[in-house]
């Protein structure tokens, strides 16, 4: 057969050689070692927690050698492509801060030399490799019909046939001759291109995964489909050409792609490309709630699938950032100990660390990293992030939180900037809750008193404290106050002389301090009861003294 006639006849438009495209693309200039990645999401919906898993992967491998990590946005599946999909998977890297080297940055935006990161843009490359592979006879047009394909399946049923797809005496048009290839294309026939396969399905290939190991796998016999009818690629061709000419050093993608390495590697070779380092990482999983095994995180039924879920709760980004590394790499917690105050994207991540069995996501070891990152946080910053997170989905409290913004800073500053500062925050969504006694009056629930104080004390303690309730007084000198009331109530003012001798008194100290915290907040457990007083001021705190003794 004349490939060159063939060629010729399929891509008739197509002058762009490969060669042109080394030099539009040449080697990147970067320092020995340095590793090349990329992150290419469909933008089918929104971004998954897994996909942020990747990308984190992906930064932090190029980061940790002083390389380049770009996004790639994979947009040749239009069938299942939603509006604007590239929008939310930009908006949801934006949300916790990974940023790629280079690549597409927005609808319609991109930076980097390498582009266009969009594969439908890509077109003219993909055309380009094709034709050279049909000049070299490594690539055919298929004519097959759908019905046709259908056929052909059946078929390998009633054979047995051990393997399935278009392959052997299954590729009715691998062996088509040039006459009858023109008489199809004359015809207005639909075609497809397909890879011709050199493979042996009694031969084995064998590579090297960065986290696997030594794989080895049956070489491919099947002639993929390189070019759709509509001339756009396939995910499989498309990797090919794109990694090469983006210079990708390491394809770090998920271990459901494991089963398509043997037909990249064979398509990488057919182009004379080299094949790049392949790392193939766990899936993200969960319990099950009903059967405590582990499974995919779903979409369906799990709200935390998705990364809008987090910034919807307000978890801190540093959070989920500090949590998936954790799962990403089995050292990062040592390393966090070693440097408390050292920002985590600095961490020197090793592919080596990562495990190959599925990660467990769990929302409650989530929570308690959150709860040690905001712990940490200075009060002007809270403020920030909740007023920003309640403007987008708590309006009607963004109203409230921000009417007084030195109020509420002050507020967040509460046994903050201590050895120990408080962990009660996990996310922004809590501190609506967390706080309603500063902007509400609080309901006093008597069965909340403590288990020694009846409610004749209780009433008898805050009829006590309001005359002698002074808020200029500091903590110790407030506690003291409290103190000094205790032996008229028949409570004991030093809690262990009470344990020595509990018979002799109603109850001690922190009793009486537990029956004032309930009055003015209408909890058990607060931050210090002194500050908040003195942020409520004398009038706020004697109105609820007195609602709170009616109560009792």
């Amino acid at each position: 057969m004349d490939n060159i006639k063939l060629a010729n006849l399929l891509f008739p438009d197509v002058t762009l050689t490969p060669e042109d495209l080394e030099v539009k693309y040449p080697p990147r200039e970067l320092p020995e070692g340095a590793r090349v990645t990329r992150f290419a999401p469909s933008p089918t919906g929104y971004l998954h927690i897994g996909g942020l898993f990747g990308a984190l992967t992906d930064v932090l491998v190029a980061k940790a050698s002083k390389g380049v990590s770009y996004l790639r946005i994979e947009d040749t599946d239009k069938k299942r492509e939603i509006d604007d999909g590239v929008s939310a998977i930009i908006k949801g890297f934006d949300a916790f801060g990974v940023e790629f080297t280079e690549g597409v940055t927005g609808f319609g935006t991109e930076k980097g030399d390498y582009g266009p990161y969009t594969q439908s843009q890509r077109v003219f490359i993909y055309h380009a490799v094709a034709k050279r592979l049909v000049e070299e006879g490594k690539a055919y047009p298929c004519f097959c019909t759908a019905e046709e394909l259908t056929a052909l399946r059946e078929q390998q049923e009633t054979d047995g046939a051990a393997i399935r797809g278009y392959f052997g005496k299954y590729a009715k048009c691998r062996c088509l001759s040039c006459e009858q290839i023109e008489e199809n294309l004359a015809a207005g026939k639909s075609w497809v291109l397909r890879f011709r396969s050199e493979g042996d399905e009694n031969k084995r290939i064998t590579f090297e995964d960065l986290i696997r190991g030594k794989i080895e796998m049956p070489e491919n016999i099947i002639d993929e489909v390189l070019l759709k009818s509509d001339g756009i690629p396939t995910y499989h061709f498309a990797h090919v050409c794109d990694d090469h000419f983006m210079r990708t050093t390491h394809v770090i993608r998920g271990e459901e792609w494991l089963s398509s390495v043997p037909k990249h590697i064979a398509m990488f070779k057919a182009c004379g490309y080299k094949v790049p380092k392949y790392v193939h990482t766990a899936q993200v999983m969960k319990l099950d709630d009903e059967t405590g095994d582990k499974r995919k995180l779903s979409k369906r039924k799990d709200p935390e699938a998705a990364v809008s879920y987090f910034v919807e709760k307000g978890f801190p980004r540093e959070a989920v950032i500090e949590y998936l590394l954790t799962l990403l790499n089995s050292n990062f917690e040592d390393w966090r100990r070693a440097n408390p105050a050292a920002d985590a994207m600095d961490f020197p991540f090793n592919l080596k660390k990562m495990g190959a069995s599925g990660c467990l996501f769990d929302l409650l070891k989530l929570t308690d990293v959150s709860k040690n990152v905001i712990s940490k946080m200075k009060a002007p910053d809270i403020y920030a992030r909740v007023a920003a997170w309640a403007r987008d989905y708590a309006p009607d409290y963004y109203e409230t939180f921000t009417a007084d913004p030195a109020f509420s800073t002050a507020i967040l500053n509460i046994d903050r900037e201590v050895p120990k500062p408080r962990k009660d925050l996990a996310k922004w969504d809590e501190v609506p809750a967390y706080l309603s006694y500063f902007f509400a009056e609080p309901e006093i629930d008597p069965r909340l008193l403590p288990e020694r104080v009846s409610r004749a004390d209780a009433k008898a303690i805050l009829a006590a404290y309001q005359p002698v309730y002074d808020p200029a007084e500091d903590k110790d000198a407030w506690f003291a106050r409290l103190k000094s009331l205790c032996p008229d109530l028949g409570f004991c003012p030093e809690v262990k002389a009470y344990k020595q001798n509990p018979e002799a008194y109603k109850g001690h100290v922190g009793d009486v301090s537990s029956v004032v915290r309930l009055a003015v907040t209408g909890r058990t457990n607060t931050p210090d009861l002194c500050t908040i007083m003195q942020l409520l001021g004398r009038e706020r705190v004697l109105t609820r003294l007195q609602a709170a003794a009616a109560v009792f």
